[in-house]
Formats: C-alpha cells, structure tokens, sequence
C-alpha cells in the first residue's frame, strides 16, 4: 500500500497540473491523500493563505515527504542545523530571521553580482558551445546559480561543488524514498556541507567581511566570545543551508524548465532571436508557466474557513503556487505559454506576502543572463528527439531530470 502510493505521488508530481486543474473546478477545497494535505489551488484562496500568517503557520512548510531510516538519521546527527529558519519561521522569529538576507539581497547587491554572473555564464558556454550537444542541467544549470550564490555568501569557490552537492542530496533524503544505505551515503554528504559551512561561520565571527556569511553570522551571534559558541553555530549553518539550498535549486530548476519550453514552441524561440527586448517577458512567462517552486506547506493555528471549507486548528494544507498560476480567472489562455503575454509578472512563482522570495531579483538576473546569452551564441539551439524530457518528481525545485539539447 505504502509502495502504490509513493507511486502515485511520483505520478502527480511529475505531472501536477491535471490535479491542479480538478481541485481550481471543485466546490471547496480538496484533500490529497498523496500530499496528505488539503490542496489550495485558485490564486484568491492562496494569495488569502499567504496574507493570513497568524491563521496559516510556516512552521511546517518544509515538512518531509519521507522520514530518513534510523540510521540516515543517526549520521545527520553528527552534523550542524537543525533549527528554525526563515521558511519555517512565523511572526517576530520570521522578521527577525529575514532581515539579514533582505540586507544582503538588495538591489544594490544583486546589481553588484551581476557582471560576475555575466562572466560565469559566458565562461560555461565557452565550455561546450564547439561540442554541437550538451547536457544543459550538469554542464550549466546546476552551476551557475551555486557560483553565483556561492560568491554572495562568500564561500571558498573549491567548496561550493560540495556544497551545491549536499544540496542536493539534502532535498532527496526528505523528498525521495531511497533505500536505507543510499539515505546514509545522502546523510554523509549533507553532513560534509555542514561541516563546511560551519568553517565559514565560525570564520566570519572572528574575521567579518562583506558578504552575506557575515550577516547571518552577525544576526545569531552574541558578541564576546572568543569563538563561536555550539548553538549559535547550529543556527548559522541552518540559515546558510536554507539560504544555499532555496538560493541554487531553485534558480538551477527554472533555468531547466525555461529553456525546456522556450526550445519547445519553435516560433517563441525564434521571436526572442530577434526581440532579445522581449527576454524579461520571457522569464516571467516560464516562472508562471512551470515554477520551480511548486508550493509550500501552512498548517491552521485555529479552526477557520477557507473557500467553504471549515478546517479545524492543526489541518495541512498545500498551498499550490503551481496551480495559481494556470488560474484562468487571472491569466487568460493559462495553459498556454506565451512570452507576448501581456502583465506577465503578476504571478506567484516567487510567492507573495511575508515570505515573498527575497532572492527571486537574483534568480531573474540569472534566468534573464541564460536566456540572453543562449539565444545569442546558440541561435539553432534545439531539443535532443533522441532524449525525451522526464520531469523530477518533486514539488520543491521543478525540473528536467536532464536536458539534452543540440544545435
């Protein structure tokens, strides 16, 4: 029983939108037995959700998939984190835990990053672009944004391929049913990141700098140590991990999905090869389209009403940015992607309210760098026939498993 539905949660995470599209028609909201959650699914209802923070706890908003094995568990044990971080955060805690990223993601400072980005991304596509294929999530969407972000936080560059690794493995051990000797191998890689970010904050609270290390270090640090105490590292390392993890996948998966359906209606493509003008269109259409970031979970604090249906205190909920997004009442022809759409950028791929994406201005920078930079050097860029697309399983960074493109 429990195997069949792990398959089905396989199946509606590769492909959610047809549930999506059930649950916007239904009366109510709807209960999903494989996200053990009532779906919230019309932009009004999350939008509602987003703006009731005291009614609908964060608290739970990462919450597992799949409890890890004893002994994954065992191994994490060893390593750093564990504690509350601005995804999981309400009220003063979530202010006070956002502040220093709001700080360190300003437009000032995402501007500064952006001739570095620039660099590293024409660097990448020097690195295959007389190969005439490529596999663009290994040899370019997965590093790009960890360099980028990598560099903001102020990591060692030799660390962030580790770093960008655990990541990873971070989101499969919660998010995918492995057996129980891959959850360990995933558990050591999350804990060797840990570890290495734990070096960079015990570095910053002796020797700070400009960089976003320092502010989150400055943020759980009490002054006067002679080094950074246990639990206050602990903290550090769970708001860099978070930080790491929302600030690479998720840009890594909406490169992924972007040029996957920009190359998939050959007309759109073309039209940007001659109006690069409509590049920032483009990726608010994508984000919209097919967001990495598919929804988080809120739990009710008390007994409430949300679209006729009376919730007790403690009901989950899974709040679908996804399915907002193809909400027909907001966005006309909603299952259509369409770079020429008109106010594309009223969407909810970088949520909305309190816990709006802080770093969705970086990921655009990014997002618009790619596309720019693709449709300039790689003009006849195409889809691999010989590779389908398959799409991963999961509703926290969205993606092709691969995509093989030719030109």
């Amino acid at each position: 029983m429990e195997h069949e539905l792990h398959d089905r949660l396989d199946d509606l995470m590769r492909d959610p939108y047809p549930h999506y599209a059930r649950a916007r028609e239904a009366a109510g909201l709807v209960r999903v037995p494989e996200l053990d959650a009532w779906l919230v699914a019309r932009d009004a209802d999350v939008r509602e959700v987003l703006r009731r923070t005291a009614d609908f706890s964060s608290a739970q908003a990462l919450r597992p998939d799949v409890m890890p094995a004893p002994a994954a568990l065992a191994v994490l044990g060893g390593g750093f984190g564990g504690r509350p971080v601005v995804v999981t955060s309400d009220g003063e805690r979530h202010q006070r835990l956002r502040a220093p990223l709001v700080r360190a993601l300003s437009p000032a400072r995402v501007a500064a990053a952006v001739p570095y980005a620039r660099e590293r991304a024409a660097a990448l596509v020097d690195g295959f672009v007389a190969d005439g294929a490529v596999e663009l999530m290994s040899a370019y969407a997965t590093r790009l944004p960890g360099e980028v972000i990598g560099r903001i936080v102020g990591l060692d560059p030799a660390d962030v391929p580790l770093v960008v690794h655990g990541g990873r493995r971070a989101e499969e051990l919660l998010f995918r049913p492995l057996p129980e000797a891959e959850q360990i191998a995933a558990a050591e890689d999350v804990v060797a990141m840990q570890h290495v970010l734990d070096r960079c904050a015990r570095d910053r609270y002796i020797h700070p700098r400009e960089d976003l290390a320092t502010e989150i270090v400055a943020s759980v640090a009490e002054p006067g140590h002679p080094e950074l105490p246990l639990e206050q590292r602990h903290e550090a390392v769970a708001h860099l991990q978070n930080l790491l993890i929302a600030g690479h996948l998720t840009t890594t998966a909406l490169i992924g999905t972007t040029v996957l359906h920009l190359l998939g209606d050959r007309h759109q493509w073309e039209l940007l090869r001659e109006r690069p003008d409509l590049i920032p269109a483009a990726v608010e259409e994508a984000a919209r389209y097919d967001g990495a970031l598919q929804g988080f979970r809120r739990t009710t604090t008390r007994p409430v009403t949300l679209a006729g249906t009376e919730l007790p205190a403690g009901a989950d909920l899974f709040v679908a940015f996804g399915a907002a997004n193809r909400d027909a009442s907001c966005h006309p022809r909603p299952d259509t992607f369409d770079i020429t759409r008109a106010a594309p950028a009223r969407h909810l791929a970088f949520g909305f309210g309190a816990h709006a994406c802080v770093g969705a201005q970086l990921a655009r920078e990014q997002l618009r760098l790619t596309v720019g930079e693709l449709t300039h050097r790689l003009p006849d860029l195409r889809l691999a026939a010989e590779h389908p697309v398959t799409m991963r399983p999961t509703m926290i960074h969205r993606s092709p498993e691969e995509l093989h493109l030719t030109w």
